[in-house]
């Protein structure tokens, strides 16, 4: 089997949070986010990266991180491009928004030859998930069905303390195969827990603290690929009419697709880590504590790449 490649989604514009937040120093060396993943990633055996990035970024990117990095993996940059589309498809007059993140994982298409993790460069998924996700990648092929994966959150270790956070929420079996994502776009904590709202915060709905929620880190085979590509134009037919300016083309929808149909499965591999991200401004004093104490406790050496 050929060893699995790290694809790392790059080429959004934090909107809430304000600039270019991929490559916003986190570290006390001027390390960000994406540097400590790659460091997890390259220990649990990761050599290739794949960096999905878009060309207005490109120096910045590279200047922050991708020259680092071509030290120690095998680094290669993928375009998210609005005007990528099938033969026939053109883009809605004064759209700017790109069309998502399965679009952003076809953008590499042409580089993606052997088992794949796919995570967000601006996530900090723990020390744990890239161990479990390679050893997975790395023992299992598609047969019968396409055999992917992802890695799962308790919720509680992905809330933030200054706003309202989107998740994926997951149904399993009970062999630890996902059923369905559901997406609630408007999660809180508040004193007495978690909760939710479908209706801007008329009501809202308790949810479990130990909830699993997918953020994101799934595991593919090649053949994600093909499906992805062969179902964007119906994804298109339906957007350029119902949501032209902001329909997305999501990954956790194909993936849904492909288990409505019987055709992959799905492990959720769990992780007992804290996630952190920095939706907003205020979550980055959190995320700095957390790699400070993590280094401290030798998880971690200082600087980050010796």
């Amino acid at each position: 089997m050929k060893k699995p490649i790290l694809v790392v989604m790059a080429a959004g514009m934090g909107s809430r949070y304000g600039g270019l937040k991929q490559i916003d120093p986190v570290g006390s060396h001027g390390e960000v986010i994406m540097d400590y993943s790659l460091y997890d990633a390259r220990r649990a055996g990761f050599e290739r990266v794949i960096f999905i990035i878009k060309h207005s970024i490109e120096k910045e990117f590279h200047e922050a991180i991708g020259a680092r990095i071509a030290n120690y993996m095998d680094v290669s940059y993928a375009y998210q491009d609005l005007e990528d589309l099938p033969e026939g498809y053109t883009i809605p007059e004064e759209r700017e928004k790109p069309w998502g993140t399965c679009h952003a994982i076809l953008a590499a298409r042409d580089l993606i030859d052997a088992p794949f993790a796919v995570i967000n460069a601006d996530d900090y998924y723990g020390t744990t998930c890239f161990q479990i996700i390679y050893d997975y990648l790395s023992t299992h092929t598609d047969d019968d069905k396409y055999r992917y994966c992802m890695v799962g959150y308790q919720l509680k270790n992905t809330v933030t303390e200054n706003g309202s956070v989107a998740r994926g929420v997951c149904t399993t079996d009970a062999d630890a195969n996902l059923v369905s994502v559901v997406e609630h776009t408007q999660i809180e904590t508040y004193e007495n827990g978690i909760h939710f709202t479908e209706d801007k915060g008329a009501t809202w709905q308790e949810i479990d603290v130990d909830t699993t929620v997918s953020m994101n880190l799934w595991g593919f085979n090649e053949s994600f690929i093909k499906e992805a590509k062969d179902r964007f134009p119906a994804f298109l037919d339906d957007a350029m009419i119902n949501n032209p300016m902001k329909g997305e083309y999501f990954l956790p929808s194909v993936v849904s697709q492909l288990l409505a149909e019987g055709k992959a499965t799905v492990k959720v591999l769990k992780s007992p880590d804290k996630w952190y991200g920095v939706t907003y401004r205020e979550d980055k004093p959190g995320i700095v504590k957390a790699l400070a104490d993590k280094a401290a406790a030798g998880f971690y050496p200082v600087p980050l790449w010796q």
